[in-house]
């Protein structure tokens, strides 16, 4: 099964593939994108470079672009100035330039990174996207959000660095720990929630029977729903785009206070999830049973969607107020007032979400948001 999705942007349009099987074909789709090319730097990471390296740099070299494989630790660790400066360092020592491209082959820390990267190369250069895992497939492959955290803040430094392309090969899951294979569903359990109310249903559905071309036509219509935000608002101008942040408010507060790498990206936006849900309930008149299908549907693939006990609300809210959603002091909240439906509301208080926390927590009794 191949699968072609448009990302219509108004500036620099592209297309991602997706289906089984494709990353042995990148190198004619890479060089169609990248016409001048004549070198390309294929970045992953210490785990994913001897699962797929190679099959790529021979595609590559297929298509007359010559393959530099750079690799850096896995982890999110890596996702730092520091990183970013030695693969810096090292493309200028194997001769690329402006005329060259990079391929991000591997997860989100490694599109993040590798798109940072080559956005400020040469102050630009394109890349194509290669993601392996079922979080960057769904999500941060598409958009052209590329960064690295800063001590200060997951994100925080960054760029707008749209790809060139993106080739989502589903065969590259079944590699995966299944840790890291169901963390992707927070991701597309979001998006039903703010855009197609049946991925939740679809995804709970996907848990049991755990057929592949369920699972290619689940990326791609996640694929679609990221590009059509995107489309409409790349560089984050009308307000629209802030929808995909649900549940990443709380989320990316829970990274930072439990510390990188106590729960995978997914996990922490799954606990935010279970906060915004909650709080859609309180603000927004979300139907308490359309709460708890979201979270049976989190909790089927293992997700957490209670707060564990030892993460205080000092230091959840000290991460809250540095992160990027804060609006001249205000808090930017995504709210579900029903699946498929979400808006942006700037009537969430701290004491709301501080109630929320405490509702979602692992001492807390209520029965509603059990999974």
């Amino acid at each position: 099964m191949r699968l072609r999705v448009k990302v219509p942007l108004a500036r620099s349009p592209y297309e991602v593939l997706a289906g089984d099987g494709l990353l042995s074909e990148c190198g004619p789709v890479i060089r169609e994108a990248c016409p001048r090319a004549n070198a390309c730097a294929v970045i992953a990471d210490s785990v994913v470079a001897p699962l797929y390296a190679d099959a790529v740099a021979a595609s590559l070299r297929g298509a007359g672009i010559t393959p530099h494989v750079l690799v850096f630790p896995s982890g999110e660790a890596s996702k730092s100035m520091a990183c970013a400066a030695g693969l810096l360092d090292r493309m200028i020592a194997a001769g690329l330039d402006r005329t060259s491209c990079t391929a991000a082959l591997g997860g989100g820390v490694t599109g993040d990174l590798a798109g940072f990267v080559s956005a400020i190369f040469y102050r630009g250069i394109p890349y194509f996207g290669l993601p392996t895992t079922l979080l960057a497939q769904v999500d941060s492959s598409v958009g052209g959000k590329t960064g690295v955290n800063a001590p200060g803040g997951k994100n925080l430094i960054g760029a707008f660095h749209q790809p060139v392309g993106v080739i989502a090969d589903t065969s590259t899951l079944s590699s995966l720990p299944p840790r890291e294979f169901n963390e992707g569903f927070a991701e597309i359990i979001k998006h039903g929630l703010i855009r197609d109310a049946a991925l939740v249903a679809d995804s709970h559905a996907f848990s049991r029977s755990r057929d592949p071309a369920a699972l290619a036509r689940l990326v791609a219509r996640n694929i679609e729903i990221k590009a059509a935000i995107v489309a409409a608002d790349e560089f984050e101008t009308t307000g629209l785009r802030a929808l995909l942040n649900f549940g990443h408010t709380v989320g990316h507060a829970v990274e930072q206070a439990a510390g990188y790498g106590r729960f995978l990206h997914g996990e922490a936006i799954s606990i935010g999830i279970a906060a915004a849900l909650r709080l859609s309930v309180k603000l927004a008149g979300l139907d308490p049973a359309a709460e708890s299908a979201a979270l049976a549907a989190l909790a089927a693939f293992g997700l957490p969607v209670r707060l564990p006990a030892d993460l205080s609300d000092a230091a959840l809210l000290a991460a809250l107020g540095r992160d990027k959603k804060f609006d001249r002091g205000a808090i930017r909240f995504v709210l579900c007032p029903e699946p498929g439906r979400a808006f942006v509301s700037k009537d969430v208080a701290l004491a709301d979400i501080t109630a929320a926390l405490a509702e979602i927590r692992e001492t807390h009794p209520e029965p509603g948001i059990e999974a």
